[in-house]
C-alpha cells in the first residue's frame, strides 16, 4: 500500500471528508485513475508531459484536482499511458 492509499483510507473514515469525496466521486475517480496508471508504469509527471506534449505543471494540477481536463487533454493522457479514451454504454 502506498502512502497515498493509506492516507486516503484514513481520510475516508472522516464523515465530512467522505461526504465531500462522494459528492465529487466521478472527478476524484478520474484523477485517481490517471495518477494510478502513471505511477503503476513507474512514470513521472515529467515523462508523461514529454510523451503527451502536456505541460508538467498542467498534469500536476489535474492530479491535484486544481484543474479539470478537457476531452482533448484526456485523450492525450490516455494515449500517453497506453490507453484509448472512449465512452462506453453502462452495463
Amino acid at each position: 500500500m502506498t502512502n497515498y492509499e493509506k492516507w486516503f483510507q484514513d481520510q475516508m473514515k472522516d464523515s465530512e471528508f467522505k461526504k465531500e469525496y462522494d459528492s465529487l466521486g466521478p472527478e476524484y475517480e478520474l484523477i485517481d485513475l490517471i495518477t494510478t496508471m502513471r505511477t503503476d508504469r513507474g512514470m513521472t509527471q515529467k515523462e508523461l508531459a514529454r510523451i503527451t506534449g502536456i505541460d508538467q505543471a498542467v498534469i500536476s494540477k489535474i492530479e491535484n484536482g486544481a484543474r479539470e481536463p478537457g476531452i482533448r487533454t484526456l485523450e492525450k493522457l490516455a494515449n500517453g499511458l497506453g490507453y484509448t479514451f472512449k465512452l462506453v454504454p453502462k452495463k
